[in-house]
């Protein structure tokens, strides 16, 4: 990605990833959106995300899912490294859509976040 390339890392059939794909168009916002279960995130890139974001792991994470309760996140004691580890192994634990511009990245929720980027 370069600097100035907005990116959104999403599921397709997600409402809130399609919220924001659409916003993105009814302003004329180019962009490359990339579907993270086909495309999977790594570890590395996760880290990078939460940087640029300012969030830690827990603030990504997608805590509705089965994968979640079946690993019994809620009350775990799992470090950054080893929670983003999972988030790469796992993609729905990963809350989304994401948006990336340079050195900067948001969680769209809601979908409006990601004006934050473009101001």
């Amino acid at each position: 990605m370069t600097d100035d390339r907005l990116t959104i890392y999403e599921k397709p059939t997600c409402t809130t990833c399609r919220n924001t794909v659409k916003l993105l168009r009814e302003r004329g916002i180019e962009f490359e959106d990339i579907n993270y279960y086909l495309e999977p995130l790594s570890a590395a890139k996760i880290a990078e995300l939460l940087d640029k974001a300012g969030i830690t792991p827990r603030d990504l994470m997608r805590t509705k899912g089965q994968i979640y309760k079946d690993l019994n996140l809620r009350d775990s004691a799992h470090s950054d490294i080893e929670l983003i580890e999972l988030m790469a192994e796992h993609p729905d634990l990963v809350q989304r859509p994401i948006a990336e511009l340079g050195p900067r990245a948001v969680l769209c929720r809601p979908p409006e976040r990601i004006l934050e980027l473009l101001g």
